[in-house]
């Protein structure tokens, strides 16, 4: 049962929006230490310099999307244990296919509440105190 000011996040969508709305539902869960990525590139960099325990992504971004974030890190030994939660505003066979065979931990499909966002948290990580 881990302390959710102790999950090291990194939020990573292009858009300043989505990014906005992820860390207020992760502030509101207790989850405070959270850094922002702009695509999967910037994420990759940010998390060999800065190790996370949680990577919440989006899945359509510019220069490397969330699914190939997520293959990167599972081919990394040091990040491939790295929880990775797919956020998403298509949930369709083909990609959830895709992402469980990279080891996918969860998927957030677009729009989402707080509730459902603890809920996936929760599902990785147990219950959060």
């Amino acid at each position: 049962m881990p302390a959710a000011s102790s999950i090291k996040t990194l939020v990573v969508d292009d858009q300043l929006t989505m990014r906005s709305l992820v860390r207020n539902g992760l502030n509101q869960l207790g989850i405070t230490q959270i850094e922002e990525a702009v695509d999967g590139e910037d994420a990759f960099r940010k998390i060999l310099q800065r190790p996370v325990n949680l990577v919440i992504s989006d899945f359509n971004m510019p220069k490397l999307d969330g699914l190939m974030l997520l293959r990167a890190l599972r081919t990394h030994e040091p990040t491939r244990q790295v929880a990775f939660i797919m956020l998403t505003g298509r949930a369709d066979n083909d990609l959830v296919q895709r992402a469980a065979q990279f080891g996918v931990n969860n998927y957030l499909v677009k729009p989402f509440t707080v509730a459902t966002l603890k809920s996936k948290i929760e599902q990785v990580f147990g219950a959060l105190t």
